[in-house]
């Protein structure tokens, strides 16, 4: 247990669950309301999280700075953050590669913060057994304990920053990387007159694809405003380790197509397709 007092920038549909799990571990849970949008003010205002107003008051109150945002947005807000003068621990989130990790870091720390990269893997942590935040720093075992008794499993996996965005880029380039390549397989398959035939011959090789295929329309479309700055964090992770980028550039590319199902609420494979194909 540990009485650090935790700065949450933002609490959108993950971050508020992550200050939630904070919460349940005794810590004090702050973040700013200016310039944050409705929906974020109705999620933050469902828990007793402290509403500092502006992120540089949140700075001063903060012991440990939580950053889960978009990851095309994660080096900008460490900027503001170091701008406002945090000198205590940095804690970056966000789905981003490990050279972008290594950027924050060196912006942090510059400030005179301490930094712990961070990977979180599954949904929003409203029960146990769903969710790891993946840590790695000389600081990750400390954040760690901060969520010892929540339904968030804290895992440090070791001193080395970036440890933890490579093994989420690892794990995305998987789930939703497959997600872009199945809704394009589909896209192309509608394109060419073959899309009930394919349908069938996955019944018959492939069982259960096409419901896979579905739950991606419904599961991915809604997000692909935030996946397509993740696929392209995967791509420049990829060429970092000399391997080609060149699938998740296009898994970016598909999503930024379906940018438009942004907090749509379940869009079915038929409406995804035919966007594609538009």
């Amino acid at each position: 247990m540990t009485n650090l007092k935790i700065g949450l920038l933002h609490p959108g549909a993950m971050g508020v669950t992550i200050g939630a799990a904070a919460l349940v571990d005794g810590s004090p849970v702050g973040w700013a309301s200016n310039g944050r949008s409705e929906a974020t003010r109705e999620r933050a205002a469902a828990h007793p999280f402290e509403d500092l107003k502006s992120v540089d008051a949140l700075v001063q109150w903060s012991d440990v700075i939580l950053s889960v945002c978009p990851p095309h947005a994660a080096l900008e807000l460490a900027q503001s953050v170091a701008d406002a003068g945090f000198s205590g621990i940095y804690v970056d989130a966000n789905a981003v590669s490990p050279a972008t990790a290594h950027a924050v870091q060196e912006v942090v720390e510059a400030a005179g913060a301490s930094f712990v990269d961070g990977g979180i893997i599954g949904p929003p942590a409203r029960q146990a057994g769903t969710t790891r935040l993946y840590l790695s720093g000389e600081r990750a075992d400390q954040i760690a304990q901060c969520f010892d008794r929540s339904p968030l499993h804290a895992i440090a996996i070791g001193e080395q920053p970036g440890a933890a965005s490579a093994l989420k880029m690892c794990y995305a380039a998987y789930t939703k990387g497959s997600s872009a390549l199945l809704l394009a397989i589909c896209a192309l398959a509608k394109a060419q007159g073959v899309n009930e035939a394919l349908r069938e011959e996955w019944e018959i090789s492939q069982p259960g694809l096409a419901d896979r295929a579905k739950g991606a329309a419904r599961g991915s479309a809604p997000k692909a405003w935030r996946f397509e700055g993740e696929m392209r964090e995967i791509a420049a992770t990829f060429q970092a380790a000399g391997l080609p980028g060149g699938f998740h550039e296009g898994a970016a590319e598909l999503y930024h197509m379906l940018a438009g199902f942004k907090d749509s609420e379940a869009p079915t494979l038929e409406e995804v397709v035919a966007t594609l194909l538009a």
